[in-house]
Parts: C-alpha cells; sequence; structure tokens
C-alpha cells in the first residue's frame, strides 16, 4: 500500500471539483486490472491475424484482418487513455466518480445519502489486488452504484465508515469528517 501521504501530482484533478470546506481523504485510480480484457483482446487478435496472415491468407483479405486488429489496438489505446483520467475520491462529505476523456463527467454522492455500503473482491480481484464498490442511497436515483475495480478495497472501505460512523463525539472537531489520512494510489 502506497504511504498515506498526499502527493500533489494525483489530487489535483480533483480540486476543482472540491467545495472550500472539502477535505479529500482518498483520491484512487481504478485499478489497472481493467486493462486486461482489452489488452488480452489485441494480444490475442495480433497472434491469430499474424498466424492467418503466415500460413493461410494474402493479398486483400489479410490487408482486412490486420484492418480489423487494427481497430483492437486503437480500442485498447482507447481504453488506456479513459483509465489515465478516471479516478475515485473520497472527500470528507462526499463520493466523486470522475470519468471521460473528452466529455468529462463525474458523479457525486454526499455521504449523508449514503444509506448502505460493501464492497466484493472476486477471486481476481483478490489475487490482483482490487474490489468493487456497491453504495446504496436514499432516493431513486443513484449517480454512484457501482464502483469497479477500486484498488485498497478494505482500506478505503475503512476510511468511509470512519467518516460515515465517527468513532465518539469526543473524537469530532469542528470540521467533522477529518480525514486520518489520504490514500494516493501511485499509478
Amino acid at each position: 500500500m502506497p504511504s498515506p501521504t498526499s502527493n500533489k501530482r494525483s489530487t489535483a484533478g480533483i480540486e476543482r471539483y472540491l467545495l472550500p470546506r472539502e477535505v479529500p481523504v482518498a483520491v484512487v485510480r481504478q485499478h489497472p486490472a481493467m486493462l486486461i480484457p482489452p489488452s488480452a483482446l489485441a494480444l490475442g487478435g495480433l497472434l491469430v491475424v499474424g498466424i492467418l496472415n503466415a500460413v493461410y491468407i494474402h493479398g486483400k483479405i489479410a490487408l482486412g484482418l490486420w484492418a480489423l486488429w487494427l481497430l483492437l489496438f486503437l480500442r485498447l489505446v482507447w481504453k488506456v487513455l479513459q483509465w489515465s483520467v478516471e479516478y475515485f475520491a473520497v472527500t470528507s462529505e462526499r463520493l466523486l466518480l470522475a470519468q471521460g476523456f473528452f466529455t468529462r463527467r463525474v458523479n457525486m454522492l454526499p455521504m449523508s445519502k449514503v444509506t448502505e455500503m460493501s464492497f466484493k473482491r472476486t477471486f481476481a480481484g483478490r489475487l490482483l489486488g482490487y474490489g468493487e464498490f456497491i453504495v446504496e442511497s436514499a432516493g431513486p436515483d443513484q449517480a454512484l452504484q457501482d464502483v469497479p475495480y477500486i484498488p485498497y478495497p478494505e482500506q478505503l472501505y475503512l476510511l468511509i465508515c470512519e467518516i460515515l460512523f465517527p468513532s465518539s463525539a469526543d473524537d469530532i472537531d469542528d470540521s467533522p469528517g477529518q480525514p486520518s489520512a489520504v490514500i494516493d494510489d501511485g499509478y
């Protein structure tokens, strides 16, 4: 786990979405494991097209297959670009999920509206170190419900629970939800 200190590079993007009284508790980029499926597809496509081109297919059909593989490769590049600008942020007052390379979309859920929160870790998630947050809130519209590929899910879950359920009235100072640490994923 990275050191619980703030890194200006990764928290700078969230600053524009924070209220003046808000404190960033954790800012993490989604786990790089989300890039495994498009990477595997591009690599598998390269192998198939390479073998077919070397053994069976030549000419215009081969060019068509290489063009299809190029589409798979461009999809991978697009997924990497999206991953590089997307992040999940926990502040003293809200949960934020910022997404989008060209069109920026920021989904937000106030901590006061969180009615239930859990995380799920698949076998692959336990091996690679990621999980999925499932957040339920009051009201019919849920802007932030499932957040997949979250690194350090146990630590983030405990930090969020610490904000939602302070240990006692003595621990609460003038700024409720003051974080005990800031997690920076370093990806």
